[in-house]
Order: structure tokens, then C-alpha cells, then sequence
């Protein structure tokens, strides 16, 4: 079994770009090999692969005349875990070098020795004497800014003012933001408590109270995380369950629930709701929400259900809905880097597609003079605004709740790092 961590990592980035898996699957599975601080190093390797793909890719086309294919390609995601501790970690060279080239005995690739350490010494020695920004600048966009060329056109479409601030947002680290179950304490409280395990805060969100840190901690140093004082929720995703303003006695449901923060989230911000109901598709993702609920100690319905049809409805109208709809994820990039190599840019037209049948579907479970909030963790207008636009033009009960102090705003479109949160959108409707 392998435990070299540049193994590990090449075998991870090859799943994900060339066998189109998903990272959220197979890192796990690479992170139990390993124990402590190899873990944090994995992901750290995997996450920086699929962030700079492109650049990665053409400094080793500068290197190699031919790419390295058939049993040979895990060689070549090896090489690239490689040029990225050289270029963007703090790894000590002669430590990158020799360990990316040892990872080849548990690859079973030894005749790459030579090459891979060719390789590196050469980047090493190019790092030395070139001009970054000048090549930089001479690169085509998708090697430029690491991102498919696809989706660079739909943000310049979408955003001709901010693109370039959206990729470069994208190629970050995310922050660890935190929410505070206030079943157990109110923020000011568990500030004090983070002051006192010397875990410092960079700032609280005026909206929903969600807390920043300044850096990302190990969740078990959190005070209170396994006795469900608090969780970890981006500043974003905490909009939701402020903005659906559930009230006493309501009877609510949210829609494509896992992993089940926002059902949790509307739980811990009114505890005497008349119902709660969680559905989704997919039975292994909810186990999710189930888990999240147990550690909180939370109570809701789970059903799975497919959110498009009625067949799992027992013909009770809801008094709020939360759809948080099935959507690209091109918001949430910089935590899932590997989004940019798995989604392809006809999966955007299906999607909206999807989307409109859910919120037409969903629509009519909802109680006259009830609100649904429509959520999505995209920045594309097709996804989003057009989206909402589209639905009110159909349907005459439907008024568009203003989220916004913008009178011209359909939703709230959140773009990635704005106020430090992930790409998000919401719409409020309240049904007439």
C-alpha cells in the first residue's frame, strides 16, 4: 500500500482529471493511508494540482516533447505534484525533488526516476533566472488565470468589469468560517470563548452573525464542536436560514438538503418550528444530514426524494421553503478546484433546465402568502437571475422580495470573496 504522499496525490489528480471523479470522494479515501499533518500535506498537494492545472501543464510541455500516456499517465499527474512544490509551496527543494521522485517505486513507475528529477532540476534552475510576471503576461488566459477557456468567456459575458478579480478570487485559499448554534450560546459569548483557546477571529458578519477566522483550525480545537456548540459554515451558506426568516409554528421544508448545514442552521435559529422536512436524491448524502443533526442534536424529518416530482409529498403545503438547487458550483471553486476540470459547458444549459423544473415543482407546495428562497452556489446569470426572471414572468403569484438595498437587483448575487464569502445568489419569492 502506497503511503508516499506524492503518490497518493498523483493518484488522486489523475481520478479527478482523467477519470472524472470527484475530490470530495477520493481524497478521503487517499487521507485515511496517511495520519497527523500528512493528511493537511495531501490535501494541500491535490488542491494546488487542480488549481493551477493549466500553468502546471505548460511548464512541462516547455520540458517534455511528448506527454506521458497510457500506463505511463499517473507518471505525469506525478510530475506535476512536483512542479507545483516547487513553484508554490514552502517545501525545501532538495525535499520536493526527492520525495516526488521516490513516490515512483509505490507507482510502480522506477524508469520515471530520471525524468522526473530532469524535470524538476529544471524548473528550479528556470525559477532562478526568469521574470514570472513578464511570461505571465504573455499567456494565453486559461494558462494565465487557470481556468477552462469556457468558463473565462461566461464570466467576461457576465462580469466584463470583474472577471479577472473572479479568477484570481478562485485560485485562493478559502477561509474558515464559523457558525454559532444558538441553542447554546449568542456570538458574544463564544468570541470569548475562542479568545480564551487563542484561536484569533477576523471579523463577525453583520447579517448572520457568521464568525471568520484568521486562519483554519483543526475542528476538534473549536470549543464545544463535538457537544454541538458550533459548526463549520461558510459566511454565504449562513445567509440562507437569516434570509428565510422561519417563524414559530411554521411548517418548512428544505429542498436538495445535504449535507444538511442550512437545515440545521434554520433548526438552531427557531427551535419551535411546527415541522421541518429535509429531502434529497441522493440516500448516501443524507447520512450527512443525519450525522449533523445527531452532533447538534437537532430533529428533523430526512426524506430521500427527488425534488422535481411530488410522490414523496404527504399533501401538507409548507409554510417556508428553502431550495438550495442543484447548480454548478462555479461559486465555490477555490474550496473545490477540481469543479473547473469536471464541469463542461453544456452541463449549464441542463442545469437551468433542472432548476426550473424543481422551482416549478416546488413552487406549488408552498402555502399562499409563504416564502421560498431560491438559492444556488453559482455566479452564472443562466443559473441565477435569468433563472428568476424567467419564473416570475410565468407565474403571476409570484413577487420578487427585495434582498438588496438595489431596486434594480433580482436577488443577491454574491461573487467569490466578496466580503470574504463564497460565490452564492439568492432570491426571495413570496407566493401571492
Amino acid at each position: 500500500m502506497a503511503t508516499n504522499i506524492r503518490a497518493l496525490a498523483a493518484r488522486c489528480c489523475f481520478a479527478v482529471v482523467d477519470k472524472g471523479r470527484s475530490l470530495s470522494d477520493e481524497l478521503p479515501k487517499a487521507q485515511a493511508k496517511v495520519e497527523g499533518k500528512d493528511k493537511g500535506l495531501l490535501q494541500e498537494l491535490c488542491y494546488g494540482v487542480l488549481r493551477y492545472l493549466p500553468a502546471l501543464e505548460y511548464d512541462l510541455r516547455q520540458l517534455m516533447d511528448k506527454p506521458l500516456k497510457g500506463k505511463q499517465r499517473v507518471g505525469h499527474f506525478l510530475i506535476l505534484v512536483g512542479i507545483y512544490q516547487v513553484k508554490h509551496t514552502r517545501i525545501p527543494d532538495h525535499a520536493a525533488v526527492s520525495e516526488t521522485v521516490a513516490a515512483t517505486k509505490p507507482l510502480k513507475c522506477d524508469f520515471l526516476r530520471g525524468l522526473i528529477n530532469g524535470v524538476l532540476r529544471n524548473i528550479q534552475r528556470n525559477l532562478a533566472k526568469e521574470d514570472a510576471a513578464e511570461i505571465a503576461a504573455k499567456l494565453p488566459d486559461p494558462i494565465k488565470y487557470s481556468h477552462p477557456s469556457w468558463f473565462i468567456k461566461k464570466v467576461q459575458n457576465a462580469y466584463p468589469d470583474q472577471w479577472q478579480e473572479i479568477l484570481n478570487a478562485n485560485l485562493e485559499r478559502p477561509p474558515m468560517w464559523l457558525r454559532v448554534n444558538q441553542r447554546h450560546h449568542n456570538v458574544t459569548e463564544y468570541l470569548a470563548l475562542l479568545e480564551q483557546a487563542e484561536i484569533p477571529v477576523a471579523l463577525v458578519d453583520d447579517k448572520s452573525s457568521a464568525i471568520k477566522l484568521v486562519n483554519a483550525v483543526d475542528v476538534n480545537k473549536l470549543p464545544g464542536f463535538i457537544d454541538g456548540w458550533i459548526s463549520v459554515q461558510d459566511g454565504a451558506a449562513q445567509q440562507a436560514a437569516t434570509l428565510l426568516d422561519t417563524q414559530a409554528g411554521d411548517v418548512v421544508l428544505d429542498c436538495c438538503a445535504a449535507p444538511g448545514g442550512k437545515t440545521c442552521h434554520i433548526l438552531e435559529l427557531t427551535p419551535n418550528l411546527a415541522k421541518m422536512t429535509a429531502i434529497d436524491i441522493e440516500e448516501s448524502r443524507l447520512l450527512r444530514v443525519a450525522e449533523n443533526l445527531s452532533r447538534l442534536n437537532l430533529s428533523a424529518e430526512v426524506i430521500t426524494a427527488d425534488a422535481a416530482s411530488k410522490e414523496w409529498w404527504d399533501g401538507q403545503l409548507f409554510d417556508r421553503i428553502l431550495l438550495d438547487a442543484p447548480c454548478s458550483a462555479t461559486g465555490v471553486i477555490r474550496r473545490h478546484p477540481d469543479i473547473k476540470w469536471l464541469r463542461k459547458a453544456e452541463d449549464i444549459e441542463k442545469l437551468a433546465i433542472l432548476q426550473q423544473q424543481i422551482l416549478k415543482n416546488i413552487w406549488s407546495l408552498l402555502k399562499p402568502g409563504g416564502t421560498l428562497l431560491y438559492a444556488t452556489c453559482s455566479i452564472l446569470p443562466e443559473e441565477n437571475i435569468e433563472q428568476i426572471e424567467q419564473f416570475l414572468s410565468e407565474n403571476n403569484n409570484a413577487k420578487l422580495v427585495p434582498i438588496t438595498n438595489e431596486q434594480t437587483d433580482i436577488g443577491w448575487q454574491i461573487l467569490p470573496n466578496e466580503q470574504s464569502m463564497d460565490g452564492f445568489y439568492y432570491a426571495k419569492l413570496e407566493k401571492q
